[in-house]
């Protein structure tokens, strides 16, 4: 259940709708921190070991992902609060509106973080670089948009000078 104590100038709204759309989560992943307090503000890839776990039938869409060093995973944000308009995240008096924070108290709480990819051994992942409590359900993966290029398929060509 989320904390719903409000710090000095936070505003919460009461319109804050939580049955727009359907995620389905296709895994969960384990940290080594159970409660926010203990989490990381910001991952790090020399931070500890963590791992991803995809349910059945998602395990199978891991082929090809150990082509990666870097991925990108999203996860659902589950201890989060949804109400918040503005926000005091560092309690320092300091207010400024959820969209221009990476708190992860948000109207939809999808969380992301672009992780080092350690190993890989059947439908679990070993990362660094998470900053999510352990148990976090899993939204999608996708590969570093930075590292990924298409593969394109070979060209057939006629070379007319033959």
């Amino acid at each position: 259940m989320p904390d719903t104590t409000l710090r000095p100038g936070e505003i919460a709204t009461c319109n804050a709708v939580r049955a727009d759309a359907t995620i389905q989560f296709i895994g969960s992943i384990q940290t080594p921190w159970p409660t926010r307090d203990q989490c990381p503000r910001q991952g790090s890839v020399d931070g500890p070991e963590c791992q991803i776990h995809l349910f059945k039938p998602w395990d199978d869409a891991l082929d090809g992902i150990d082509a990666y060093e870097r991925i990108e995973v999203l996860y659902w944000l589950d201890h989060s609060r949804r109400d918040l308009l503005l926000q005091s995240p560092a309690s320092d008096g300091r207010v400024r509106g959820t969209f221009s924070l990476r708190s992860p108290v948000r109207p939809n709480p999808i969380g992301t973080s672009l992780v080092v990819l350690e190993n890989r051994d059947g439908n679990c992942l070993t990362v660094r670089g998470l900053d999510c409590l352990n148990g976090t359900p899993l939204v999608d993966l996708k590969p570093d948009r930075c590292a990924y290029s298409p593969i394109a398929p070979p060209k057939h060509t006629t070379d007319s000078r033959q």
